[in-house]
């Protein structure tokens, strides 16, 4: 093992040098051409440990796995922090990738999930408090060097922000993958109706994950039985109550408490370590993501935004593309640069890149939202049309009737379901979808068209029942017919209020209004009045190509992606929508257009 440790020693030499004169780099400078890293293996085997029990400040045991290179350490550490069992077999639960290239790799089973004691409670207070003490002990052991990162998507990225947030002795970086920034716009409620799509897949997975027998239950039978059948007592736990609440119009189908302790934009002010983000424009968190780097880049915190055309279930694939690293590559770079003391030209890599819909490819960007960005208005018209002429007083309405299945045939279904139906060809063609909604298209571009960042659609409708939900789909229809949706954007009529003070303005227009959805800002819904609903469609980066058309398709519903809560639903059902768009009522779509 001597060799490679002289070999690092020499890389460390030879990158200090090369990084001199590098520490800062503008947008322009930026490029994927000059940043090409990696390093070589040090070690060939690595050594596990099984089960290393951790003891919480209230005596809960959680268990570790523990992945050490076999060579003289001490080690930096990598830190995953999973709710989906260490022992289902992942790079996740063990990555060999770095744990050869010199990191041990711990991996824990959260709190009341896997192999360790205590209730779950996902993203409660107890299980934030571990993520710090977990940080602390790892940073601790004699077979650390005390520098501590953190790894993972998902859940496991989430959790990465809300201990990040706590500033544990010891953290020095994170990478998290594909994480949300606001549990209740994200992904609980989207624009007010439950996420029937991904809540109920995700519940049953961590539920599922913990009844599995923990590994260690031959050699300590009585905790190991212990832990299943607190696992399988607390299925009616957390899963239930919450899915149950959103669903009947509970505390969780409002915005509150209970959805902020879980938000790590909530807490993102007091993350102050280096954040590698990565997200998809198809991912669950699509709008979530970019806004947790928009926060940290704010702050000064040294922070990157990769965002590919992924969605939940396939985040990474297809790299390394257009000069953009596999993202174990990138995140070795990241670490290396923070744990290993290498400088790894951290500043060379562009601060924000983005998958471009239309184009397929990667795109370095200037910031995020896109800072050449500027808000054009297309009016919903007569005739189906959608155009940057103001409509008439004489154009008339449109109706559709209010039922709650309408999208089975979408993008949506696709991207709400974690990519599990990809398969399916009426996911990549929304014309079916179509048929229960009402579209507005452009003639074929005759340039193209782009555009980056969040849209806001503003739609002037009423209804004859009470209460109205909008689904608003913003779609690339090529020559040939086929509809793609590029993203999309939902709200319930009762909670059309908007704080303007938290909402986003671009040139004068709200493109990207911040609703409260609380139960004190719910507003009533009447028949026949007319109100004015300001959808928030979630952020993309995409070009409609020459000869391409842009669609906006209005529906009033996106089943099996959401579907109200009960009471509201029960409100709406046999309801005529009415979508209106004349001079006194210009219902529109804001897009923030790059001009090239």
């Amino acid at each position: 093992m001597k060799f490679f440790h002289i070999s690092l020693a020499f890389l460390l030499i030879f990158s200090l040098f090369q990084g001199l004169g590098t520490s800062q780099a503008s947008a322009a400078d930026q490029d994927w051409e000059d940043t090409i890293y990696d390093r070589p293996e040090q070690y060939s085997s690595y050594t596990t440990k099984k089960d290393v029990f951790v003891t919480m400040r209230d005596g809960i045991i959680l268990a570790a796995d523990i992945h050490l290179p076999d060579g003289d350490g001490p080690f930096p550490v990598i830190l995953t922090q999973t709710p989906y069992n260490k022992n289902v077999s992942s790079t996740e639960n063990l990555n060999e990738y770095f744990i050869k290239r010199g990191y041990a790799h711990v991996i824990v089973d959260v709190r009341g999930t896997g192999a360790s004691q205590g209730a779950w409670d996902s993203f409660g207070e107890a299980e934030q408090r571990d993520g710090k003490e977990l940080v602390e002990w790892a940073a601790s052991q004699p077979w650390s060097n005390g520098k501590v990162g953190l790894y993972g998507s998902s859940y496991r990225a989430i959790n990465q922000l809300l201990t990040a947030a706590q500033q544990p002795e010891g953290l020095e970086a994170i990478f998290p993958i594909v994480p949300m920034g606001d549990m209740y716009r994200d992904i609980l409620m989207s624009g007010g109706m439950v996420n029937t799509g991904f809540i109920p897949l995700w519940l049953g997975l961590v539920t599922g994950s913990g009844l599995l027998p923990p590994s260690y239950t031959l050699s300590e039978p009585i905790m190991g039985t212990t832990v299943l059948l607190s696992h399988t007592g607390q299925v009616l736990g957390f899963p239930v109550s919450t899915l149950s609440s959103a669903i009947t119009g509970g505390d969780f189908a409002y915005d509150g408490p209970a959805a902020q302790l879980r938000s790590p934009l909530a807490v993102a002010d007091q993350i102050e370590v280096p954040a590698f983000f990565t997200g998809g424009l198809h991912d669950l968190f699509q709008r979530g993501t970019p806004l947790l780097y928009e926060k940290l880049k704010a702050n000064g915190v040294q922070t990157k935004l990769l965002m590919g055309n992924w969605t939940h279930g396939n985040y990474g694939s297809g790299l390394p593309a257009d000069n953009v690293p596999a993202l174990d590559q990138l995140a070795l770079r990241w670490f290396d640069q923070y744990l290993m003391g290498i400088n790894t030209n951290i500043n060379k890599i562009p601060d924000v890149t983005q998958y471009v819909l239309g184009e397929d490819r990667f795109e370095v960007q200037p910031g995020w939202p896109h800072q050449e960005a500027v808000a054009e208005k297309y009016y919903l018209r007569s005739g189906n049309q959608l155009t940057k002429e103001t409509p008439s007083s004489l154009e008339p309405s449109r109706t559709m009737l209010q039922q709650p299945l309408n999208g089975v045939c979408s993008g949506s279904t696709n991207q709400w379901m974690a990519g599990i139906p990809d398969a399916l060809p009426c996911t990549k063609d929304n014309r079916l979808t179509e048929l229960g909604e009402l579209t507005y298209t452009t003639v074929p571009v005759n340039t193209d068209l782009r555009v980056s960042g969040p849209i806001a659609a503003k739609i002037f409708a009423k209804t004859t029942a009470r209460e109205l939900v909008l689904s608003v789909r913003v779609t690339d229809v090529a020559p040939d017919g086929t509809s793609r949706e590029i993203t999309a954007g939902w709200l319930a009529a009762s909670h059309r209020a908007v704080d303007e003070s938290k909402s986003r303005f671009l040139d004068g227009e709200n493109i990207q209004p911040w609703h409260p959805f609380t139960r004190a800002d719910a507003q009533e819904v009447k028949p026949y009045e007319v109100m004015k609903l300001d959808v928030e469609i979630f952020p993309s980066n995409f070009v409609i190509k020459e000869g391409h058309r842009l669609r906006v398709a209005i529906g009033p519903s996106d089943f099996p992606h959401s579907m109200s809560p009960a009471p509201q639903l029960l409100n709406q059902l046999g309801g005529m929508a009415t979508i209106l768009s004349n001079s006194k009522y210009p219902s529109s779509i804001v897009l923030p257009v790059v001009e090239e």
